[in-house]
């Protein structure tokens, strides 16, 4: 008799894009939290990772692309969107995020949008490689002072694969997540990272680039029974994981991920 053994691909979130709370419940967050800074982006943050972490995601990520708003306010050198001066940063909000949110807690990542999706435009370094360095620098410089806070790593969200930006900024402890990558864009990410995010759709393609690539972890967006399968047809289980983007603070979500990486042997 075929004895049938039920597993459970491990899960990691990659962000989110929260709700706007209501009232009451940002009344007792913050009553709840008297006496410590915050504001409406603490909030987002502490609640994503408290829904995370109770739906027990085995690498929680909070942050987003609506933590620009963060990473702007710690830029000096900009009028609104313009670069007009030598750009800096100022580390104190985002180290007291990673301070105020972690609290001892290990292996939790913060997801911020990639440079390129801050809208930013150059009026001051007139040379693109300056430009380049000048927002790079500023990032990683950001990344360091929230690890040092106790930030695991960092998730760079991005609309489009920039080969520059994966150049200066891909480590260990930085991995880049696009949603939506086409072919070329996942063989640039393949180049620079031996992890990869895809979704349950395109997972042919990457077996394709497997003979020019080497992957280290496969990981599937929502994945299905379906596409777990095929993948365990290509992977070995320990390379696979699932993975999750969430839209709005939905515990439901988390849960329904947790639920679908679950596969038989």
């Amino acid at each position: 008799m075929t004895m049938v053994k039920r597993r459970i691909l491990p899960t990691r979130a990659f962000g989110g894009e929260p709700d706007v709370p209501d009232i009451p419940v940002l009344a007792e967050w913050v009553a709840q939290n008297r006496g410590k800074a915050g504001d409406l982006v603490s909030f987002q943050l502490d609640r994503a990772l408290t829904l995370q972490r109770s739906c027990e995601i085995t690498i929680p990520c909070i942050g987003g692309k609506f933590y620009k708003d963060r990473v702007m306010g710690c830029l000096t050198g900009i009028e609104t969107t313009t670069v007009t001066g030598e750009i800096a940063v100022q580390t104190g909000t985002v180290r007291n995020d990673a301070q105020g949110i972690v609290q001892g807690k290990k292996n939790i990542w913060c997801a911020l949008p990639a440079p390129h999706m801050l809208g930013i435009t150059d009026s001051y370094y007139h040379d693109e490689d300056e430009w380049h360095d000048a927002i790079a620098g500023a990032y990683r410089t950001l990344m360091r002072s929230m690890r040092d806070g106790g930030i695991g790593g960092h998730v760079l969200i991005c609309d489009a694969i920039d080969e520059v930006e994966l150049s200066a900024l891909s480590r260990q402890n930085v991995m880049f997540f696009a949603q939506n990558p086409d072919r070329e864009g996942l063989a640039a990410l393949m180049e620079y990272q031996r992890q990869v995010v895809v979704d349950r759709h395109h997972l042919a393609t990457v077996f394709d680039l497997t003979g020019e690539y080497e992957i280290n972890t496969l990981i599937i967006l929502d994945p299905d029974t379906e596409s777990i399968a095929l993948a365990l047809s290509e992977f070995d289980p320990d390379q696979l994981m699932a993975g999750g983007y969430s839209t709005g603070n939905s515990e439901g979500y988390w849960k329904n991920l947790v639920a679908s990486a679950g596969y038989t042997i």
